[in-house]
C-alpha cells in the first residue's frame, strides 16, 4: 500500500484537522479515482457487450427453435423440423474452435482491442443473415443456407471473443477485484438470456401464429443489432492491456509446447458448466413445450428465471473468488452437488410438471452449477502466461463448448426421440459433470503472474 493511501498517524505526521481545506493534490485524486470507476464501468461495458449480443442471440434462436424448422427446414417427422433447426444451431460451434485459434492469435500478438473490434463486426454480419434470411417457402434451400452463414458467421467470431474479452478484464486492473471484473463475463449471458425470454414471451403473447410465423420472429435478432453502434464505440476507446512483439513465435505454438495438458485439462474441466447452461438455459422452453407440453408463453419464462439466476450467481461467485486463496475446492464442490441434484430435479419436473416447480428447478441447478464457473475462469486465465492467454483461454472454451455445449441439444433432441425416456437431458448432464469433476482433481492451479 502506498503512504498516500495510509492515515497520517501511520506516516508519522499530524492528522489534518476538520477545518483544513482540500488541496488541489486532494482533488486531483478525487477526480482519479472517479475517472477510475468510469474506466472501469467502460471496460466491463467493451468486454462484455459482444458476448451479451452473441447470447442473445443464442437465448432468441433456442427460443423460436420450432418456428425456426418449420420455417427453414420442412420435414414430415415431428422432430425432424426441430432437429435440422437444433443441429444448424450446434454448428455454429463448429466454427468456434477456428475462431478460437485465428482470433486468439490476433489477440495475443496485435492486442485485445483490435481481436475485439473484429469480432463485434463479425457478430454483426451473421446476426443480419439470420434476420434477413428468407424463408424455405420464398427462397427454398437459400433461405436456410443464409441461416448456416449467420450461425458459423456468430460461431467464429464467439470462439475468439472470450479469449480476448475475459483476458483484458483480468488484465485491466490489480489482483484484488479480478475475479468481479472478469464475472461480468458471465453475467452478462444471464442478462442476455433474461433480454431474450423477454423478447421471445412477449411476442408470443402480443402476436398472432401467422404474424409470428410471417415477420415477428425476425424482430429479437434485429432489435439485437441496436448494440451494434455502442459496442464500436465503447471498444473503439479502451486501453490495450497486452501486445505481442514482433519477434516473438506463434502464441498457438508455444500454448501447445509449454501449456498443452493444462489446455486438455481446461476443456474438460468446462463440460459441465457449458452443457448445464445450454440444456437448462437455452434448451428448456424447447423441452417445456416439446415433452411436457406447457404453453410457450409461459414456458418462455425459465429464460428469465435462470437468466436471473445467472447474472446474480456470477457476479457472487467473482466476489467469492477474490476472497478465497484456493478456488479449487468451491469450484469442486459445485460439480459434486451439480450432479448430485440434476436426476432428482428431472424426476420431479417429470412426474410433477407445472411451471411453479420447472421454473424453481431450473434456477437451483443454473445456480449450483454457476457458482464455480467464474471461480474456474479465473483459476485458467491465472494459470497461463500472458502471452498466450487469449490463445488458450479461446481454444479451452470453443472446443469445450463445441464439443459438449453446442452439441447437447442436438444430442438430447436425438435420445428424446430415439428413446422416448424424458430423463435424457439428466443423463447428459451427469456423464458431463463426472467428467469435469476427473479434470478438475487433475488440475494443478498455480498463478504464473
Amino acid at each position: 500500500m502506498s503512504e498516500a493511501a495510509l492515515p497520517a498517524s501511520q506516516m508519522g505526521g499530524a492528522p489534518p484537522t476538520a477545518a483544513t481545506p482540500s488541496s488541489p493534490a486532494d482533488t486531483v485524486q478525487a477526480k482519479g479515482k472517479h475517472k477510475g470507476k468510469q474506466t472501469q464501468f467502460r471496460l466491463i461495458a467493451a468486454c462484455s457487450l459482444g458476448n451479451a449480443l452473441e447470447m442473445y442471440d443464442f437465448t432468441v434462436y433456442s427460443f423460436f427453435a420450432l418456428l425456426i424448422g418449420k420455417l427453414f427446414f420442412p420435414s414430415d417427422s415431428p422432430y425432424g423440423s426441430l432437429l435440422l433447426a437444433v443441429a444448424t444451431f450446434g454448428i455454429g460451434f463448429v466454427m468456434r474452435p477456428l475462431g478460437g485459434v485465428v482470433i486468439g492469435s490476433y489477440a495475443d500478438r496485435k492486442g485485445r482491442k483490435a481481436a475485439l473490434t473484429l469480432t463485434i463486426g463479425l457478430m454483426v454480419a451473421g446476426t443480419l443473415c439470420i434476420a434477413l434470411a428468407p424463408t424455405y417457402a420464398s427462397a427454398g434451400v437459400f433461405g436456410s443456407l443464409m441461416i448456416l452463414a449467420g450461425r458459423l458467421l456468430q460461431g467464429f467470431s464467439l470462439g475468439g471473443e472470450i479469449g480476448a474479452a475475459t483476458s483484458m478484464l483480468m488484465e485491466s486492473g490489480g489482483i484484488r477485484g479480478r475475479g468481479f471484473r472478469v464475472s461480468w463475463q458471465l453475467a452478462s449471458q444471464g442478462l442476455a438470456a433474461v433480454l431474450g425470454a423477454l423478447t421471445g414471451a412477449a411476442l408470443y403473447a402480443a402476436l398472432p401464429q401467422a404474424s409470428l410465423e410471417s415477420w415477428g420472429w425476425r424482430l429479437p435478432f434485429l432489435f439485437g443489432l441496436l448494440i451494434a453502434p455502442v459496442g464500436f464505440y465503447i471498444r473503439a476507446n479502451l486501453e490495450e492491456t497486452h501486445q505481442g512483439g514482433r519477434h516473438e513465435s506463434s502464441p498457438m505454438g508455444r500454448l501447445l509446447r509449454e501449456h498443452g495438458g493444462t489446455v486438455l485439462k481446461g476443456i474438460f474441466s468446462i463440460t459441465a458448466g457449458t452443457a448445464a447452461m445450454y440444456l437448462v438455459v437455452f434448451f428448456m422452453p424447447t423441452y417445456m413445450i416439446r415433452v411436457l407440453h406447457m404453453p410457450p408463453s409461459l414456458s418462455l419464462l425459465s429464460g428469465c428465471a435462470t437468466g436471473i439466476t445467472m447474472f446474480a450467481v456470477a457476479l457472487l461467485s467473482g466476489r467469492l473468488a477474490d476472497r478465497l486463496p484456493n478456488r479449487k475446492p468451491l469450484v469442486i464442490g459445485s460439480l459434486v452437488l451439480g450432479v448430485l441434484a440434476v436426476y432428482p430435479a428431472f424426476w420431479l419436473i417429470n412426474h410433477y410438471p407445472s411451471v411453479p416447480l420447472v421454473l424453481c428447478l431450473s434456477v437451483l441447478l443454473t445456480a449450483i452449477v454457476n457458482l464455480g464457473t467464474t471461480p474456474l475462469f479465473l483459476m485458467l486465465l491465472e494459470m497461463l502466461p500472458i502471452g498466450v492467454r487469449a490463445s488458450g483461454i479461446s481454444v479451452i472454451y470453443s472446443v469445450g463448448v463445441t464439443v459438449f455445449g453446442g452439441s447437447s441439444q442436438f444430442i438430447v433432441t436425438w435420445l428424446l426421440a430415439t428413446t422416448g425416456n424424458p430423463m435424457s437431458p439428466a443423463f447428459y448432464m451427469m456423464a458431463c459433470g463426472v467428467l469435469s469433476i476427473c479434470a478438475l482433481v487433475s488440475l494443478r492451479a498455480r498463478r504464473v503472474d
